[in-house]
């Protein structure tokens, strides 16, 4: 396959993130995974949300904030017990889900592992991947430290320059960064970016019945739906800036 087509989507490493983070990463021919940045508290980098009997739940791994700049990539994890309680919440909030035995398979391991993990970024590189290849996902994924760019440039800039060494000309972003990001500075640069449209998912049975959540983390499609949960992931249509 030609760069000159190569697609590229560019996103801070979350825990367990929702359905169309996952989405994202199958849509591209490269998934950058910007760990560079400041790390930031109570955000999606350490967390994430599951459906219970009683509502959302927050499932939080607990992190040492040493300063203010501190990189996602250099935060550590305080407390190593949070991987068995995090599965064991769970193994009982997901006990009666229809594919119980599924969800077990991908995750159990990753718990185990993950509870010999020091650092954040290495915690959820390894359920990124390994919850990626349950999705069938192969998408090459790599990290901006691997890559020559400029951290102090400003945002757009920082894209371009990692776009650039990737060998990329097209990027597919969430729609969350039409707030800042430069189009005028990325079609200067002649890179083409497309934003992903989330409004076409189709609800999914869920455990605890009604109201349906879409937001939640994946692991609740993997209980929920076990191997077709694919089928629920690729199902948004990246729009073309500017449409």
């Amino acid at each position: 396959m030609s760069d000159f087509n190569k697609k590229v989507a560019i996103l801070q490493s979350n825990y367990i993130p929702w359905r169309g983070y996952f989405d994202l990463i199958a849509s591209v021919d490269e998934f950058i995974v910007y760990d560079d940045m400041q790390y930031t508290k109570n955000d999606w980098r350490n967390r994430n949300r599951i459906r219970t009997a009683h509502g959302t739940q927050w499932l939080t791994i607990p992190v040492r904030r040493t300063k203010l700049q501190q990189r996602i990539r250099d935060t550590q994890v305080m407390d190593r017990r949070w991987a068995a309680r995090h599965w064991r919440t769970l193994s009982q909030t997901y006990a009666r889900a229809p594919h119980f035995e599924f969800g077990c398979e991908v995750l159990a391991a990753l718990y185990t592992e993950a509870a010999s993990l020091d650092y954040l970024s290495e915690i959820n590189l390894l359920f990124l991947k390994t919850i990626c290849n349950s999705l069938g996902i192969h998408t090459r994924i790599t990290s901006s430290a691997h890559y020559p760019y400029d951290m102090l440039a400003d945002r757009t800039t920082r894209l371009v320059q990692l776009l650039q060494a990737a060998n990329s000309t097209s990027y597919l972003s969430g729609p969350a960064a039409r707030q800042y990001l430069d189009l005028q500075q990325m079609k200067t640069a002649a890179i083409e970016v497309k934003w992903m449209d989330y409004s076409t998912y189709a609800a999914y049975p869920q455990v605890h019945g009604e109201p349906f959540d879409p937001a939640v983390s994946v692991v609740d499609l993997l209980f929920n739906l076990g191997s077709a949960a694919s089928r629920y992931v690729r199902a948004s249509r990246p729009v073309i800036a500017g449409t």
